[in-house]
């Protein structure tokens, strides 16, 4: 997803192009490679293997096929492809240059990123409904609904992916394209809007979720007579863990957005890589956020690992406050 390089030279060198109003200025790399799209690839293969040891854990343990662990993993997947289609498109653009190829691999990012921030959003919905039904929550109906989710959201996300390589482009017209090429202005300005729906719904679920763990805190406090302090204690790790989630998601994912929105092709490209390589790293934080700190997924690694648990895993209780 990456602007679009033009090799402006039959040399050995590669040129970026970076459209400024009404010209264009171009930024030559002695060595051939955009030092972006080199941070780019990188950051590709941290979440490449980061999140390919979360899926292997999850598909390695017949214990972890609770709704929870199933949307958890489709988030790995999710991420894992976009770490996957990041470095095909380093590979095509550098190695095996073609249009065709480009198209492909942009078309699979963006249908990867669009799975992993609406796993984002079903692993919120999740939560909520775990909390609100608790009763009710371990039943058929919550595993039917989960698939139901994850065929949806898979659907929509592999549509979009498809778009460009159907001919939703700008290829042909240059002054429709937006700030990724060869996505055009009003494609990206959709998923844009959609993802600033979609985080202001999170964040609603999210409020629901924090007034719930503080009432649940404040009964479990009533009923084991503890001090009103260790209440507060919990009540504030619990809103902190929530901060953490919506904030990090956020900070990694506004500023593309917005810029997506104000900006157009004419823009300097350098603007472009500057807000889209902070989100990708949302897919290298999502592991530490939703699998890494989860007890059960630490105990299958460990397993896998070294065929062990180690006593401070095995004997921890979950609190309120882990949501």
């Amino acid at each position: 997803m990456n602007p679009e390089l033009q090799n402006t030279s039959r040399g050995h060198s590669r040129w970026l192009s970076q459209s400024l109003g009404n010209g264009s200025a171009l930024v030559p790399f002695p060595d051939g490679v955009n030092p972006w799209d080199i941070l780019l690839c990188t950051s590709g293969t941290v979440i490449s293997c980061e999140n390919a040891v979360v899926v292997v854990t999850i598909f390695h343990s017949p214990s972890l096929r609770a709704p929870m662990f199933v949307l958890i993993g489709s988030l790995a997947v999710a991420d894992l492809l976009a770490g996957v289609g990041l470095i095909a498109h380093f590979a095509f653009a550098y190695l095996l240059p073609s249009e065709a190829a480009r198209l492909v691999t942009v078309g699979l990012v963006m249908a990867s990123f669009s799975a992993s921030i609406c796993s984002l959003m079903a692993i919120t919905i999740d939560r909520y409904l775990s909390l609100y039904y608790a009763l009710t929550y371990n039943s058929e109906r919550t595993v039917t609904f989960t698939y139901v989710m994850l065929v949806v959201l898979w659907g929509l996300s592999a549509s979009l992916g498809f778009l460009p390589v159907l001919g939703w482009n700008c290829l042909k017209d240059e002054s429709t394209c937006s700030v990724v090429k060869p996505l055009t202005k009003n494609n990206v300005a959709v998923l844009s809007v959609s993802f600033l729906l979609m985080f202001a719904m999170m964040l609603q679920l999210y409020v629901q979720i924090c007034k719930i763990v503080m009432r649940h805190a404040h009964q479990i406090a009533l009923q084991h007579h503890f001090l009103a302090t260790s209440h507060y204690v919990t009540t504030r790790k619990g809103v902190s863990t929530l901060a953490i989630i919506l904030g990090t998601f956020a900070a990694c994912w506004m500023p593309f957005t917005v810029y997506c929105l104000v900006a157009d092709y004419t823009y300097p490209s350098i603007y472009t890589y500057a807000t889209l390589l902070p989100a990708t790293y949302n897919s290298i934080i999502n592991p530490v956020i939703y699998a890494f700190r989860n007890q059960e997924i630490q105990k299958a690694l460990w397993l896998i690992c070294c065929g062990c648990i180690p006593p401070n895993i095995l004997l921890r209780v979950r609190s309120p406050s882990d949501v």
